[in-house]
């Protein structure tokens, strides 16, 4: 079962890194399922980590080109996935996928890029919906977590971005998907840091973040060395985590990015899923996916993290 909150750094977490193809859901979930049976996944894992939009794939164009693979709000396939699979690991799941709210007589149906956790007895916790899009959903998706979309200059938005709350056993969580750890639409300052001032300001001991990360590869580097992660990828992710670092608190803060890998229509993902420890002004890696290997991470918060990335400023 799930530790208590206090417990963070006692958690095992999992991460599963695949490369699902756009509108193939069924071959996409066989994918996943066919990855989870080959894992020795411990009996108390506490968490399972999907990518963003794991199961629709995620280059879409138009909202005309997703609507066939939108799922109802915590009522779809990726939802009903989780759901088992949360019951049969005994341990919560995040999944990412598209979702399209229920019209009402006085409000159309909405669309979101969402990502959904269950509890170890199959339980809908959260339901929480990206807050920054990247140029390819903004074509289909409102912004979240509201109804209301936002302008967001900087962290102190009236309306606040993000999830940072008490997730079931899981504890105090910040939640992200993607580009949520970027500058709002790349148009506020590189500095203002949204998602890790907001996960700082709540204090937060973990970040979770589904994401369908791009990276500038071409296909020929993807599958060279699949095994090896993209590094310039994960020194991004670090450097958006900056705040954090320059704290210095001695208490830990663990960042779980979960990526998916492979390609759509030409577009490279990063892979390289991984969790950081942040502490005292150091980064450290417990252990990081390959850039092009579909895998399921599990990641072990009570041992030491395998790779230090650097100190703080």
């Amino acid at each position: 079962m799930a530790k208590p909150s206090d417990d963070t750094h006692k958690m095992k977490i999992a991460c599963l890194q695949f490369a699902p193809e756009v509108g193939a859901v069924q071959a996409n979930i066989q994918r996943a399922d066919q990855i989870l049976q080959n894992t020795s996944i411990p009996s108390d894992l506490d968490w399972l980590v999907l990518p963003e939009l794991a199961f629709s794939g995620y280059n879409f164009h138009s909202l005309e080109e997703i609507t066939p693979y939108l799922e109802p709000t915590t009522a779809g396939i990726s939802t009903q996935w989780a759901i088992q699979v949360a019951q049969h690991y005994t341990c919560h799941v995040t999944i990412g996928y598209p979702e399209v709210t229920t019209p009402s007589p006085t409000r159309p149906s909405t669309q979101y890029n969402s990502t959904v956790t269950i509890s170890p007895t199959g339980q809908v916790l959260h339901n929480y919906r990206k807050s920054f899009l990247y140029y390819t959903d903004e074509t289909w998706a409102s912004e979240g977590p509201g109804e209301n979309t936002h302008i967001l200059s900087n962290a102190t938005s009236p309306d606040q971005p993000f999830y940072s709350g008490t997730l079931g056993a899981l504890g105090d969580v910040t939640m992200g998907i993607c580009m949520d750890i970027n500058p709002y639409r790349f148009t506020a300052p590189w500095e203002s840091y949204e998602f890790a001032r907001t996960a700082l300001t709540h204090k937060s001991p973990i970040l979770c973040i589904s994401m369908a990360w791009l990276c500038h590869l071409t296909p020929e580097e993807l599958m060279r060395d699949p095994t090896q992660p993209d590094i310039a990828t994960v020194a991004y992710w670090v450097e958006r985590f900056q705040p954090i670092v320059d704290s210095k608190s001695e208490k830990p803060v663990y960042v779980v990015l979960a990526n998916r890998c492979g390609m759509e229509k030409g577009v490279c993902y990063a892979g390289s899923s991984t969790v950081i420890k942040i502490q005292a002004g150091v980064v450290s890696l417990f252990e990081t996916c390959g850039k092009s290997e579909e895998k399921c991470l599990v990641v072990d918060l009570a041992e030491m993290p395998k790779f230090q990335v650097r100190s703080g400023r």
